[in-house]
């Protein structure tokens, strides 16, 4: 009888060892495997347009062949207040990424957009693009100042 029992003890254990087998099921699954992040310098449908001034008061503007670094450092202040919850330099976010945006649309356009974004998104073309190309994420108006509205244009220079 002890021989039976240890048989059966010793094949328990073998069967025991085996491959073990997992059972798929079914429902949710999260990934948490990291995935590099696609550069968002240029936004990829909307084309570049260096000549729409946009709609509002800012027209023609120019800046100086070089940056107001005061001016800058004001305009850095009040971007890192309230345009980083949606804006970053290089990476796209709720709103496009901010290097190079003279690269892809003129300096009255930016202002005109930074001032009075409400408007913008009615009646330019350019800014109704965007807003559909970032899935409808409005930009809030800040009701920022000529002089801050300039600021912040002047830092968007030195990313």
């Amino acid at each position: 009888m002890k021989k039976i029992w240890s048989i059966w003890a010793i094949a328990a254990l073998i069967a025991s060892c085996g491959e073990k087998k997992e059972e798929k099921k079914e429902g949710f699954e999260m990934n948490r495997t990291k995935t590099e992040a696609k550069p968002a310098a240029v936004e990829a449908t909307v084309p570049v347009d260096l000549n729409n001034q946009g709609v509002g008061p800012f027209k023609d503007i120019t800046f100086p062949a070089d940056v107001n670094a005061e001016l800058a450092a004001a305009g850095e202040a009040k971007f890192k207040t309230i345009c980083t919850a949606c804006h970053m330099a290089e990476q796209r976010m709720i709103g496009p990424a901010l290097k190079g945006v003279y690269e892809r649309r003129s300096p009255a356009w930016v202002m005109n957009m930074i001032s009075n974004p409400d408007r913008m998104i009615k009646e330019d073309p350019t800014a109704m693009a965007l807003l559909k190309e970032y899935n409808n994420a409005i930009m809030l108006n800040q009701n920022l100042s000529e002089e801050d509205t300039r600021a912040v244009a002047e830092y968007l220079r030195t990313l």
